[in-house]
Parts: structure tokens; C-alpha cells; sequence
């Protein structure tokens, strides 16, 4: 008997809707990144792409424990010498949660080509809508 190994053309791909109101965003980041990953199924290769779509609503509404919000920082380097800064989360959750939420995300996939083709598969909005209806997610309630 064989090991099953995926490959990119037979991985079949479904759609999936998370409310994020009320949640804790590093416990979420980390069942999405699982999710688009494919660690979810029993069909898992690690050097396939085989995870599944996943559309995430309310990221302004995520919760973030303890007193991260004033204390975490997000850094970046502009480029220039003397070029880095910091905002806490609570600036970055208040002017752009969704981007909060996705590299949170992207921090916690593999680094490199397999790593940018999960993260392309995910989609966050700060509002209850969303543009994918014609695909037909499916809810998936995270605990």
C-alpha cells in the first residue's frame, strides 16, 4: 500500500464564511491559516497547495486579549536610513483591521511560492457583506 500524495490538479476546493465578531484574533488567525493550508483534510501534502477558500466578516470586530491593544506594536521599515515604524494595534485595528487580520495570517503560512498561493485564497472584510456569493460558502462556526 502507497502513501496518498495530492497533487494540484485533483484538490478539491470548497468555500468558507467566518464572522470574526467577538473573537480572539490570534486563535482565529491560526484555525484560518490551518484551513487555507488544507491541514483540515485528510488528504493533506505538505508541498501541495490543497487548502480551501475562506471569507472572513467583521474583522473590525476582533478581539485582541490582555492590553495588546496599547502594547503590541506593528513595525515596518520605509526603506530610508532611520525608517522604522511603529503603530500599536489599537491605530492599526481602528484604521485598518482587515490588514491587521491578514498578516496575522500570512505570518502563520509557510514562507516562499506555496505560502503566497494560500494566502491569495483568503479574504477579509471589516463589514458584515461580502462580495462572494456566487461561489455558495459555506458557514463555518470557529469556537
Amino acid at each position: 500500500m502507497s502513501t496518498y500524495m495530492a497533487n494540484p490538479q485533483t484538490v478539491e476546493r470548497k468555500w468558507y464564511v467566518v464572522d470574526a465578531e467577538d473573537l480572539v484574533m490570534g486563535r482565529l488567525a491560526s484555525q484560518v491559516a490551518s484551513i487555507l493550508r488544507g491541514k483540515n483534510k485528510p488528504t493533506f501534502t505538505p508541498h501541495v497547495d490543497c487548502g480551501d477558500y475562506v471569507i472572513v466578516v467583521n474583522a473590525s470586530k476582533i478581539k485582541l486579549t490582555g492590553k495588546k491593544l496599547d502594547q503590541k506594536l506593528y513595525r515596518y521599515h520605509t526603506g530610508y536610513p532611520g525608517g522604522l515604524k511603529e503603530i500599536t494595534y489599537r491605530k492599526l485595528m481602528a484604521n485598518k483591521s482587515e490588514f491587521a487580520f491578514k498578516e496575522a495570517v500570512r505570518r502563520m503560512l509557510p514562507k516562499g511560492p506555496l505560502g503566497y498561493s494560500m494566502l491569495k485564497k483568503l479574504r477579509v472584510y471589516a463589514g458584515p457583506e461580502h462580495e462572494q456569493l456566487a461561489q455558495k460558502p459555506e458557514v463555518l462556526v470557529l469556537k
